[in-house]
């Protein structure tokens, strides 16, 4: 048996999130069907992040156990011809040792979040990208982001649903940056709780329009109640980008247990 570490892209729209749901079809459902159909082997794949419905990834790692002897350009092909038609890309596959686990070896992952700032239709980005008609002061975001940097008890940015033990998570970065039209979010940290991402970016985009100030958004993260957070922005714009592991690709310890709870 050997173990294999897969980078993959996905679009998520039409699957129900990363994991494997009754209610629909999901990316690891799809990858798992298409070990099997490649060398007949039943087996879990374990994803670094566990996506929701509708939210994309360009830098998902996986890892899977196959026993048929093969190689690693070999598993990245043989599962792309297998996952046709779906929108899932292995693009790379490589071997590791046992100690290698894709979520509980990630010491960081890296999100980012696009909006649209126009008032035209999307023609190219529609389901990939938050269109926003009013304009966003960049500027201001980015000042108010900076305020949700470190660590802090994050209640406020925190789904209802979240299962994670602890609300507090250290945030490493919130960059708020803009290119034309598109202003992206760029946010890294260890592990994230569920919807914390989409939660910020919705927060922020109120102090784009002039809404909110970052000083508002500093008292609605010491306030530790969900109920005075922004709103939880669209699935469409939040994309996986990187995944962070220390040290050599062939092993990776045991990550604190704070790594588990990453669930966007």
């Amino acid at each position: 048996m050997r173990r294999y570490r897969l980078t993959i892209e996905y679009d998520g729209r039409g699957f129900v999130g990363w994991q494997r749901q009754d209610n629909g079809p999901s990316v690891q459902q799809a990858l798992e069907d298409a070990v099997l159909g490649f060398c007949g082997e039943r087996t879990q794949v374990y994803g670094a992040g566990r996506t929701d419905a509708g939210v994309h990834a360009i830098g998902q790692v996986a890892h899977v156990d196959i026993a048929r002897p093969t190689t690693t350009d070999t598993v990245r092909d043989a599962l792309n011809a297998h996952l046709r038609p779906a929108s899932v890309s292995v693009i790379a596959a490589e071997l590791v040792d046992d100690a290698f686990h894709a979520r509980f070896s990630a010491t960081g992952r890296r999100y980012l979040y696009r909006i649209v700032n126009r008032r035209a239709p999307l023609a190219l980005d529609a389901g990939r990208a938050w269109q926003v008609g009013m304009p966003l002061d960049v500027e201001a975001m980015q000042t108010a982001a900076a305020r949700l940097i470190g660590r802090h008890d994050f209640t406020s940015f925190r789904s209802a649903a979240c299962q994670a033990r602890s609300p507090v998570k250290t945030l490493d970065r919130l960059d708020v940056t803009r290119a034309g039209d598109e202003i992206r979010l760029e946010i890294a940290a260890r592990s994230f709780l569920h919807n914390q991402v989409r939660i910020m970016a919705g927060t922020l985009k109120l102090v784009g329009e002039g809404k909110w100030t970052a000083q508002t958004v500093a008292d609605v993260l010491a306030a530790c109640d969900r109920t005075r957070g922004g709103p939880t922005a669209p699935p469409d714009g939040l994309y996986l980008a990187a995944v962070r592991y220390d040290g050599s690709a062939r092993g990776g310890g045991q990550a604190p247990d704070d790594a588990a709870d990453d669930d966007e």
